[in-house]
């Protein structure tokens, strides 16, 4: 980012919905993505989602949907997140180099993991990602040369913290620099703590450990998402904790639940 002027900045970081409403201390609101091709990415986007996490860890999502997803979801004027697999170098590396807005990586459990994920993530001299993709300024709408520049400030790290180690390290997961957000995963989360999932979100551990990662993410002034099993749901629970990142289902559970509501509808008549 060396050399880069605050107006280059500044409009670099406008045409990203995800970094300028987070910036501005504004909620945003997404969903996950967990089937390919951009036209489901289209169809997600519009409707009206702040950010789309295409789900690379978990979701039928291969590389070549992995980038035409990410670019769909750009082209609508939303934030493509990429969720990969792991903390793997490589991963990060191709899921960046698609133009996603936001890397956000699962079940990581230490600092050292937080910080190795950062330097994978960060062009030096902030870490050792490599350049060559001819694709990852077009989902920011600025020339290569600019990316280059305003990457490292510009794309978000989102730390996942669901698990019994993530939690008691979560202060010091929070405190890396580089670390730029903590989305706290509430199945994997409960699978740890409780052995089964979902959480029912009123467990006293559930919620014990909700409340401690919520305060150590903010005593580092990072913003905080959860995902939420769906709408109604969200909008009771964040008067209680508020969280900045609402996430809220995914395309598999709303085309599920469509689909059987018609069904017993249709049947009823």
């Amino acid at each position: 980012m060396a050399g880069v002027d605050e107006q280059t900045l500044k409009a670099s970081q406008d045409k990203l919905r995800l970094f300028s409403k987070l910036k501005k201390g504004e909620d945003v609101f997404g969903t996950f993505q967990f089937l390919g091709t951009a036209w489901t990415s289209r169809i997600i986007a519009a409707a009206g989602w702040d950010y789309v996490i295409v789900d690379c860890e978990h979701g039928n999502i291969g590389d070549n949907d992995m980038h035409d997803s990410v670019n769909a979801i750009a082209a609508a004027g939303v934030s493509p997140i990429v969720r990969i697999r792991g903390t793997d170098a490589a991963l990060i590396k191709r899921a960046l180099d698609t133009g996603a807005h936001a890397l956000m990586v699962p079940l990581v459990n230490t600092a050292a993991e937080a910080a190795a994920v950062v330097n994978a993530a960060k062009f030096p001299p902030m870490g050792i990602r490599g350049q060559g993709s001819p694709f990852s300024a077009t989902a920011h709408g600025i020339p290569t040369p600019t990316y280059l520049q305003t990457a490292n400030k510009n794309i978000l790290t989102i730390i996942q913290i669901e698990s019994q180690e993530g939690l008691k390290n979560v202060e010091e997961i929070a405190a890396v620099p580089g670390v730029d957000a903590i989305f706290i995963g509430p199945n994997d989360l409960s699978m740890s703590l409780q052995y089964y999932a979902p959480p029912k979100w009123d467990e006293p551990i559930f919620l014990e450990a909700i409340d401690k990662i919520h305060a150590a993410v903010k005593k580092h002034n990072l913003p905080i998402g959860i995902l939420y099993p769906d709408g109604a749901f969200a909008a009771k629970f964040q008067k209680d904790r508020h969280f900045d990142i609402v996430t809220v289902g995914g395309d598999v559970k709303a085309l599920t639940g469509w689909m059987t509501t018609q069904l017993s509808a249709a049947k009823s008549g």
